[in-house]
Formats: structure tokens, C-alpha cells, sequence
């Protein structure tokens, strides 16, 4: 399932400009009541006025006919949503290209990084091999000597090569187990790979044409024409732009977020394994056999549970001479947000 189909648009108030909504919100409600507070005594000595009454009334009939009207009440709504917007980008970086430019470096710098820890954990996954292919070496030369002090009638020979290789037996078994969480790992990573490389053309793909796109809407659509639009309840094309160009903003903050998690979960799994001393520590586990659980990935969607699933069949073989390939991709994923 595409990570897109899921996702539900943030309202005004989830944005950064509705905190600052928030706070200006909370101003002006604080500042009228204020103002009411002060103006009570005046207001009373009006209302004894019988004229005065009449005009008040009217005028607040009046206030209340143009508060209610659903045109005027989203044309200032519109106009409070601008001005939060402008004010926020002020000191906060709220255009979605500009957002999306800065996460091209990160996926740059990211996909650096995810292929050194490919590299280190194949490296890794060869030595354990070989640390098992040793172990069971001389787990059948302690077998082999076992049985031949057996046959000498050396009964406390035959004992300690027959416990050296029951040691050594029940080791590779470990060994095995971290070997099948170490290829899940790899499996994942690679795909991480892949995608993220995809991610980073597909982003830097819109953010090129999506440039030069939003300028002549810019050019062709004023704001006071998006206001008419809104108002008059047309589709408002700026609108409906900027809301595409921030749907692919929060997906890409998602897939960068889980990329670095799985990352940094990565780098704490390899640092809790030594094997130069043939040992591990169990959190590193732990924390693999955690992220299994949880929910579907952003970044690997359905792959998720298949790479898992490969990752525990006994009959699925890693290649670790094998290149980590791309595969073709001839569809930019966010392309379907503008049609």
C-alpha cells in the first residue's frame, strides 16, 4: 500500500503557522474581552438612551447578519490563514519546495551513510561465516578425537573433546540465530536503499518542475483572485498546489524519519555484536525482533513483512557478492497528487 493512500492532510491548526494561529487566536479573544470589560460602563449609559438603544441594536444586527454569512466568514478565515502563514514564514522555513530541497541533502547524505553500514555488515555477515565454518571444523575434529580416545579406553580424552564439541555445537546455533537476524537486517537495508535512491530522484524530479510550475500559477493566480475563488466556492488551482506540494513534504519528513531510525537502530545492533570474541549482547536483538512487530513501514510499505519472511526461510540465500542494484523506475510516485 502506497504510504500517500494513508495519509490524511493536516489541518490549519497542525501546521506551524496554526501555532502561531493559536497565539494570535488567544491574543485577540483576550484583547476584546478586555476592551468590552473597559467600554461595560459606556455601553450602560447608552442602552438608558432609548435612541441610542435603537441604533445599537440595529448596528449589532447588522455585525451579526455579515458574521453569519458563510461568504464573509471564509474570506476572513482565508485572510487569517494568510496572515499566520506570512507571519510564521518569517521566522520558520514553511514553504513545502524549500522543505523538500532541504531534505534532498539529507537523503544525500543519508544514502552515503546506509551504504558504508551495508558494506560494513557484509563484511560483518562473511566473518561469521567463517567463524562458524571454523567452529564446525573443529567441532568434528573434537568429535573425530573423542572417538578415537574412546577407542584407546582414554575415558577423560574422550570427555573433554565430546563437551569441547558440544560447546562449540551449541555456539553455531547462537551464531545461526544472529546470522538470520544479520540477513534480515541486510535484506532491509538494501531495500532501504533502493527506495530511498528512488525517493531522492522522484523529489528532485518535482521539486525541478514543480519550481518553474508554482511561478506561473503564482504569476496568473493573485491573491485577492484565490480569495474570489474560495469565496464564490470554486477550486482555487494555488490552493490545491500548495497542498500537493505539502502532502509530498509530510511523506518524504515520514520516509526520512524511519530511514534514520532503522539506521541508527542498524549502527546499535552492529556495535552490540563482537566477533572477535564470538559473542553479542542481547539488546541489539532485542531491538530488531521490536521493529519486526511494529506496524507497516512508511518507506518499505508491504516489502516489510516479505523481506522478514525471507529473511526466516531456510531456503533463501544471500548473495553478498552481489551488487546492491536499483530497480528501474519509470513513474514518479508523487506525480498522481496533481492529476
Amino acid at each position: 500500500m502506497n504510504s500517500l493512500d494513508s495519509m490524511k492532510p493536516k489541518s490549519f491548526w497542525e501546521k506551524p503557522e496554526g501555532t502561531t494561529g493559536k497565539l494570535f487566536m488567544a491574543a485577540i479573544i483576550g484583547g476584546g474581552g478586555y476592551l468590552l470589560y473597559k467600554a461595560l460602563p459606556y455601553i450602560i449609559t447608552l442602552l438608558e438612551n432609548t435612541l441610542y438603544t435603537i441604533f445599537l441594536l440595529a448596528g449589532l444586527a447588522i455585525v451579526l447578519y455579515i458574521l453569519f454569512d458563510p461568504k464573509f466568514r471564509t474570506l476572513v478565515w482565508y485572510l487569517y490563514k494568510s496572515i499566520m502563514r506570512f507571519i510564521t514564514g518569517l521566522f520558520v522555513q514553511i514553504d513545502p519546495i524549500g522543505i523538500l530541497e532541504s531534505y534532498i541533502d539529507s537523503l544525500r547524505g543519508n544514502l552515503s551513510k546506509m551504504d558504508r553500514q551495508i558494506q560494513s555488515l557484509r563484511g560483518q555477515m562473511r566473518k561469521l561465516k567463517d567463524l562458524m565454518t571454523q567452529n564446525e571444523r573443529t567441532m568434528n575434529d573434537s568429535l573425530a578425537l573423542a572417538n578415537k580416545a574412546k577407542q584407546k579406553g582414554s575415558q577423560a580424552q574422550m570427555i573433554l573433546k565430546t563437551r569441547k564439541a558440544g560447546r562449540l555445537q551449541e555456539s553455531n546455533m547462537k551464531l545461526g540465530d544472529l546470522y538470520k537476524k544479520m540477513e534480515i537486517l541486510y535484506r532491509v537495508l538494501t531495500k532501504m536503499f533502493e527506495n530511498s535512491g528512488i525517493l531522492l530522484e522522484d523529489i528532485e524530479d518535482q521539486v525541478q518542475v514543480k519550481k518553474i510550475e508554482r511561478e506561473a500559477i503564482r504569476n496568473s493566480h493573485s491573491a485577492m483572485k484565490s480569495a474570489l475563488n474560495i469565496i464564490s466556492g470554486d477550486k482555487d488551482k494555488r490552493l490545491m498546489f500548495d497542498q500537493a506540494m505539502e502532502a509530498i513534504a509530510d511523506d518524504v519528513s515520514r520516509k526520512v524519519g524511519e530511514m534514520e531510525r532503522f539506521m541508527e537502530l542498524s549502527a546499535n545492533f552492529m556495535e552490540s555484536i563482537d566477533l572477535q570474541n564470538g559473542v553479542y549482547e542481547e539488546k541489539g536483538l532485542e531491538m530488531l525482533d521490536q521493529w519486526e512487530k511494529e506496524g507497516i513501514s512508511f518507506l518499505l510499505g508491504d516489502q516489510k513483512q516479505v523481506l522478514i519472511a525471507e529473511g526466516n526461510n531456510p531456503n533463501k540465500y544471500i548473495d553478498l557478492d552481489a551488487p546492491v542494484n536499483r530497480p528501474p523506475h519509470n513513474t514518479n510516485q508523487y506525480n498522481k497528487l496533481f492529476d
